[in-house]
């Protein structure tokens, strides 16, 4: 086994080459996305997943607040959990009168979120697709800046 440190160490890069040497491989980074209609997603469970951009103020307790942009009100944001192979139908609304545009990056996706996300600005919605291929456990997160 090899970590990830740099390594002056000639038996394990001989080690590597008696292998047959590496070969990397990553998932088809982007998927496809598109409208939520897609014959691709039919006859499979469709999980929606609504989500409210909205910035709040939260007291620390310490000294004084901390201005966050949250998804729904919550930090961290609400858990979203699916099955393998379904359908994920995220929907980001951001109300009239918030002050920033906000977006979502869900890396479990493998869709870039700008420019095929991007910001959602005050007022407005925008939903994307997605087929859960990965299993695993995924971080998602604003960026609504473009």
């Amino acid at each position: 086994q090899l970590n990830a440190t740099a390594s002056n160490d000639v038996s394990a890069i001989q080690k590597i080459r008696d292998m047959g040497g590496l070969e990397l491989v990553m998932p088809a980074a982007f998927a496809d996305m598109g409208d939520c209609n897609s014959a691709e997603y039919q006859g499979r469970t469709v999980v929606e997943f609504p989500l409210t951009g909205v910035s709040i103020t939260l007291p620390t307790g310490l000294a004084g607040d901390f201005n966050a942009m949250t998804f729904s009100e919550q930090i961290p944001g609400p858990t979203l959990r699916v099955t393998q192979g379904d359908v994920v139908k995220m929907t980001l609304t951001v109300p009239d009168g918030e002050p920033t545009p906000h977006g979502n990056d869900m890396h479990a996706s493998q869709v870039t979120a700008v420019p095929t996300f991007g910001a959602v600005q005050p007022g407005t919605s925008k939903t994307y697709c997605y087929i859960a291929q990965v299993p695993g456990v995924y971080k998602y997160h604003c960026s609504g800046v473009n």
